[in-house]
């Protein structure tokens, strides 16, 4: 099966997952999306960029079970319940499995913003950023910490900055992008 399709597999089934809760699923498309095009604009390598995608799908697939288990979706709880369920899924759409081990690793601590360690976690830490942001109606103090304080990428920092920090209109004529 070609990549492309399993990334479309992987969103069917995560929107099924998902069914009936229309902000989660807006929530990992979103997340996907701005995923996909900070490595894209870091021009990671194509399986790199295959396993960031993958996992901005399935990187909150602990929230329900956490929420079913313990009453509450708190970060690291997710990261506790969400590797195997995101392991059951990965393997039943016949994913390598050093994808799938990458691809759990990254969704037990996509909350864990300390020793990051590759691009494929900066990326899914900072398109989750870019979304938590704006979902928490988060303000400028905000914004401006997590600048400094998550954001390393390139693409990342500009994408934040573009869609966070005001700017004065362009004089008439100019296009800025």
């Amino acid at each position: 099966m070609q990549d492309l399709e399993k990334i479309d597999r992987l969103a069917l089934r995560m929107f099924a997952f998902n069914r009936g809760d229309a902000k989660r699923i807006q929530h990992l498309v979103k997340v996907h999306r701005f995923a996909q095009l900070i490595g894209r604009m870091e021009k990671l390598d194509d399986h790199t960029q295959w396993l960031v995608e993958c996992a901005a799908l399935v990187h909150d697939i602990g929230i329900r079970p956490a929420e079913e288990k313990y009453g509450s979706c708190d970060g690291r709880l997710q990261e506790k319940e969400g590797p195997a369920y995101a392991r059951a899924l990965l393997t039943e759409l016949g994913f390598d499995g050093a994808d799938v081990e990458r691809i759990c690793y990254l969704v037990g601590h996509h909350h864990t913003y300390t020793h990051i360690d590759g691009m494929d976690y900066q990326i899914l830490v900072e398109a989750d950023f870019l979304v938590n942001l704006y979902e928490d109606e988060a303000g400028p103090d905000a914004v401006h910490a997590a600048l400094e304080r998550v954001f390393r990428t390139q693409a990342g920092r500009q994408l934040c900055r573009t869609l966070y920090e005001a700017d004065p209109c362009p004089p008439a004529g100019s296009a800025r992008l």
